[in-house]
């Protein structure tokens, strides 16, 4: 029964294509995009800069209507934000004039939950990001990681079929960057989410993904797919050390060398 959930489709797209503009002054920016969301998996996304990554994120996320093509959840297009399609920027978006709690509970608040559900599930996702003696903070008063931090606890707060994360650790010092992919990761884990992640370090691609895409340089074609496991099998021990290097770095000089040539080209 397991197996089937995991390979259940969440999100469909089909011949992508997204122009900006209009005539002469119009860019392509996604070209035929065909791709598969499944559930419970952690898809990471890699390619040059301005391939058009962003662009897959927020037209998934509904923000961007395909210009041709579909873009489905569950069979249905489409066609605006939808709180079952969490995002997390790279920058924390959070609403400053509220408190860490306020923050989280927005969304159950918005959608006319119950008072003591939705202490229970501020709570709950506090204590899951470490931060459960924060919540009356402001959040302009935290770090950039904590901010992160109170990001992801308020999409997971209204328990998304799928979360949508773009570079969300790219503007986080070295440490910082390390403790949120482990929380990242664990939190996938205990809740068999379905992550969706953009970013451009490989190494941070291949320590959390199950499926890693490669995109061409603009405009966005998927170059190739890889199927991997070392979240599960190298990371897999507490000091997070990786123990079969020779499979490990074929994979990522392989990635390398797929996005080095787009670059010279």
């Amino acid at each position: 029964m397991e197996n089937e959930e995991k390979e259940e489709v969440l999100i469909e797209i089909n011949n992508l294509r997204t122009v900006y503009g209009k005539e002469e002054e119009s860019i392509l920016a996604l070209d035929d995009i065909n791709l598969e969301i499944r559930r419970g998996e952690f898809l990471c996304v890699l390619g040059p800069s301005g391939c058009g990554k962003s662009t897959l994120l927020k037209t998934i996320a509904g923000y961007i209507p395909p210009t041709s093509g579909q873009c489905l959840m569950q069979g249905e297009p489409i066609e605006g934000p939808d709180w079952h399609r969490g995002v997390v920027f790279q920058s924390s978006t959070l609403y400053p004039w509220m408190s860490v709690k306020d923050n989280v509970e927005f969304g159950p608040k918005m959608r006319g939950l119950p008072k003591e559900e939705i202490k229970k599930i501020r709570k709950y996702f506090l204590d899951e990001v470490n931060l459960s003696g924060f919540g009356d903070k402001p959040t302009f008063e935290l770090s950039g990681g904590m901010k992160q931090r109170v990001a992801l606890a308020r999409v997971l707060a209204n328990y998304p079929q799928v979360i949508l994360m773009d570079e969300p650790f790219g503007a986080l010092d070295a440490l910082t960057r390390t403790n949120m992919q482990n929380l990242t990761r664990d939190i996938w884990m205990e809740n068999n989410s379905t992550i969706f992640f953009i970013t451009h370090d490989v190494d941070e691609a291949l320590a959390l993904g199950t499926r890693i895409v490669v995109m061409s340089s603009r405009p966005g074609r998927l170059l190739a797919e890889f199927d991997v496991d070392f979240t599960h099998t190298l990371f897999a021990d507490k000091e997070r050390k990786i123990k079969h290097e020779d499979e490990y770095f074929r994979v990522k000089d392989e990635i390398m060398e797929l996005i080095n040539n787009q670059i010279e080209t």
